[in-house]
């Protein structure tokens, strides 16, 4: 009996470190968000002539960046085909990018449909990434997107920035990922390079590429809030 006592005793107490070990690496990891979201990393450069409008949006967890389909220094519907989604609608002037986990956009169309696995593997770096890109009509601002310009420069460092995610086949074209797990009749999936984890999530992302077109951005953050907190309402 004094022994089972003592190895109930030693179980109690790992469980309870375990318990505040967690807890404290979660409250440390909320902490750090919030802290270093709120540092700028610079001042937004002045977009001046000839600026072109970007929009930043979210749907309340993940952000995109969209961008004009055509200008003329990039048109996407060569990459990014039409012909790609249900709809194959060659009238739609914006078009979303976001960069994720592959199983999350693929295999979770829904909270519900979480699984633990899934979970596991997008925190930890144990699968492989996809580019969602959305097609839009009309953009506007709204409590869930904000509008902002960037001079020709600036657009062709996110250009850069976007292409250097997306994986390509040895003739350059990029790798479209045949799948009926879309989000609608606009919207389709590609092949991206990179590994997501709970330190490098689809909003690090993001707040990356304001940084690589000289935006406003965090010092780094994992959530949506953290790249909004830097572009308020207009009031």
């Amino acid at each position: 009996m004094q022994v089972l006592f003592h190895v109930s005793k030693r179980i109690l107490r790992y469980t309870v470190l375990s318990v505040l070990g967690i807890g404290l690496f979660v409250g440390g990891y909320f902490l750090m968000a919030w802290g270093l979201s709120r540092l700028e990393t610079m001042h937004k450069k002045e977009a001046g002539q000839d600026a072109i409008t970007l929009y930043l949006k979210t749907n309340g967890v993940h952000t995109d960046i969209v961008v004009p389909v055509k200008t003329n220094y990039k048109d996407w519907s060569k990459d990014i085909a039409f012909a790609n989604t249900r709809r194959a609608d060659s009238t739609y002037t914006w078009l979303g990018m976001g960069w994720g986990d592959k199983g999350f956009y693929l295999e979770t169309p829904t909270w519900a449909d979480l699984k633990v696995s899934t979970a596991f593997k997008a925190a930890f770096a144990l699968s492989t990434t996809a580019i969602h890109a959305t097609y839009y009509q009309n953009m506007h601002e709204d409590t869930d997107c904000r509008a902002l310009s960037v001079s020709p420069r600036q657009y062709q460092l996110l250009v850069q920035y976007i292409e250097k995610a997306l994986q390509h086949t040895s003739e350059g074209r990029i790798i479209h990922i045949p799948t009926d797990a879309v989000y609608g009749d606009h919207d389709a999936f590609y092949e991206a390079h990179g590994a997501y984890s709970m330190f490098h999530t689809c909003n690090t992302w993001t707040n990356n590429a304001l940084k690589a077109c000289e935006q406003k951005a965090a010092w780094w953050t994992p959530f949506d809030w953290g790249i909004f907190y830097h572009y308020p309402p207009t009031p």
